[in-house]
């Protein structure tokens, strides 16, 4: 390949801003394209989910940049789920030991601080700019200018960190032998509101991630800086219970009034946020090779993943952490730094894509049967007893950064088909805490 000067990337998200952060602290020219404009300066995330979940992955990629601590201090801790039945019980499950929690985060706030920090390394950004052509061969882009005008740049290296929906994968789908699947879900999303009280207090615990399983869907809530939450409903498009169904204002509170009797209560814009905010699909992607010439994938682009493990952002930041530090291996040789990216990544991203999806059905299905819980509780005492042989599958995931998707997927697997013939014993409900837990422990290894 030939010297790396100036490098292009296609994406001002969160990826591609990190990204730009990590490459400028290592001499780089770089220049950042959006399609969208600039997040600092809208009033909406125009559909996009507003609020993520920031763990262990992504604040090491941030700790390296040297901002997790001024990230950190935005963000909301969230120590577990808090479940909510019909008839407005809860029921709290931790995320894992004392003192491990997820973060809830604004994505526009945080998008802004890694522009900003980007632009104070030098990066050059260009908004309204919409990627409408690639040439894989000279590796150079035609750009849409704000003005409508067509504007060709070419770079040493281009990145294509465009999202589930890029537009330089697009060109590489047009490559020969080049892989790519999609996979949408029949549930799509909704994003809602539930204001600060009358003090501007929390009107549901703060430091909790709610949620109200409904077996065939559910609602999620995180909480906000300012006493709000945003509610995300996932919801089938079609049939009986479904998006299509909610026609009118009275079919969405009556709905809402039996199915979410607690949180309705707190919703007093609910007909109007129903009608004005979008709904959005679920889709997983998969593709490889994510390297074409000098050109090549990261983030969503080369592995977009349904939300519900909460990873699909500290995925891509784990990318980006990935290839800075193979970059220091091969000392900023993009040859063998790009091939040993592709393949060490693809397989872990597949995994979290996997696991994503199964999280989906744990969420909306078994939160709330009293069998999950009951595992939930033999996994922690095993975890208590044994910590370094048995971690939960979701703190190996959340809380973990040197353990791999792939080993973690495959571990917990392991795992499942363990506690499946534990909790088939006699008596379990009542006597769990007389197992063999070192037994079962043992059974890992």
């Amino acid at each position: 390949m030939t010297v790396i000067k100036h490098i292009g990337i296609v994406g001002a998200g969160l990826v591609g801003s990190l990204l730009a952060i990590y490459l400028s602290r290592r001499g780089y020219k770089v220049s950042v394209f959006e399609r969208r404009g600039d997040p600092r300066k809208a009033t909406s995330d125009e559909g996009r989910s507003i609020n993520l979940a920031l763990s262990t992955r992504g604040i090491r990629a941030l700790e390296e940049i040297g901002m997790s601590e001024e990230i950190k201090k935005t963000a909301i801790p969230m120590h577990g789920r808090m479940m909510h039945d019909p008839a407005g019980n809860l029921t709290f499950l931790a995320y894992g030991k004392q003192g491990q929690y997820i973060n809830s985060i604004s994505r526009g706030g945080l998008n802004s601080m890694l522009i900003d920090r980007a632009e104070k390394n030098h990066v050059s950004f260009f908004f309204r700019h919409r990627c409408i052509h690639v040439d894989l061969s000279e590796t150079a882009v035609v750009f849409e200018t704000p003005q409508r005008k067509a504007e060709t740049r070419s770079f040493d290296l281009l990145i294509g960190a465009d999202g589930a929906f890029s537009a330089v994968r697009s060109a590489m789908q047009l490559t020969d032998r080049f892989n790519y699947s999609q996979h949408y879900l029949e549930h799509g999303y909704k994003e809602l509101q539930i204001p600060p009280g009358n003090n501007g207090g929390f009107l549901f615990e703060k430091n909790a991630l709610h949620i109200w399983p409904r077996e065939s869907y559910m609602m999620i809530a995180l909480p906000n800086p300012d006493g709000s939450f945003t509610c995300t409903l996932f919801f089938p498009f079609e049939g009986e219970k479904s998006f299509a169904a909610l026609s009118d204002d009275k079919l969405v509170a009556d709905f809402f009034r039996q199915t979410f009797p607690d949180a309705v209560s707190h919703m007093p814009e609910l007909p109007k946020d129903f009608n004005t905010h979008p709904t959005a699909s679920l889709v997983t992607i998969k593709c490889y090779p994510w390297v074409r010439n000098k050109t090549f994938l990261i983030g969503d682009a080369a592995h977009g993943i349904v939300p519900f493990f909460g990873q699909g952002m500290n995925a891509g930041f784990e990318d980006c952490r990935i290839l800075n530090k193979l970059l220091q291996q091969h000392d900023d040789e993009w040859d063998p730094v790009l091939e040993a990216f592709q393949q060490s990544r693809k397989k872990d991203c597949d995994a979290i894509a996997e696991l994503a999806f199964d999280n989906f059905i744990e969420m909306r299905d078994r939160v709330a049967d009293p069998e999950f819980l009951l595992r939930k509780k033999i996994e922690a005492k095993l975890h208590e007893l044994f910590p370094d042989k048995w971690i939960p599958l979701y703190s190996m995931v959340t809380f973990h950064d040197n353990i791999p998707y792939s080993q973690a997927y495959h571990t917990g697997k392991k795992q499942e088909r363990i506690m499946d013939e534990v909790i088939r014993k006699p008596g379990i409900f009542t006597d769990w805490q007389d197992l063999n837990f070192r037994e079962i422990a043992d059974q890992l290894t």
